[in-house]
Formats: structure tokens, sequence, C-alpha cells
């Protein structure tokens, strides 16, 4: 059995360079047969293709999807803080 820091790596690695995410500050756990995402993007269409590419690089492991998702300003709107 892989040790769970090279599936961890091979997860970040597929987010990386695959062409539907590009992602590079996903944090990914592994406990067990259970992987975990964790971090922000800045649309849900993103947090799923970020699932999808993770299932389809582990898909014996049971993939828990826990990326926030954070609105970005738009471009020339104020940003307001409180």
């Amino acid at each position: 059995m892989e040790a769970p820091q090279y599936v961890a790596a091979r997860v970040q690695q597929a987010l990386a360079e695959d062409a539907r995410t590009h992602e590079l500050g996903i944090r990914v756990d592994i406990r067990g047969d259970q992987l975990f995402l964790r971090g922000e993007v800045s649309g849900f269409e993103q947090r799923e293709r970020i699932g999808q590419v993770a299932k389809e690089s582990v898909p014996d492991l049971h993939v828990h999807n826990e990326i926030n998702v954070v609105e970005a300003p738009r471009p020339g709107e104020d940003e307001h803080l409180d």
C-alpha cells in the first residue's frame, strides 16, 4: 500500500497539471481511505472540477471536498472593509 504522503503528493500534482484545474493552493490530507480537500477557490465550478480530478486520481478513496468558495470582487468594484 502506498504511503499517505505519496498519495497526497500525487493528487496535488494532478490538480496542478490537469487542464481543468491548474490548482496549486489546495491542501490534500489522507486519513485511512478518506481524502480531504481544503483551501479556497473563487467559484463553485472550480470547486467541483477539483473534486472530480481528485476522484479520478484516487478512485479507491472517499473524497471529502471541504474547499470554500470565496467571492472575489469584480474588477473596478471597490472593496469595503469594516
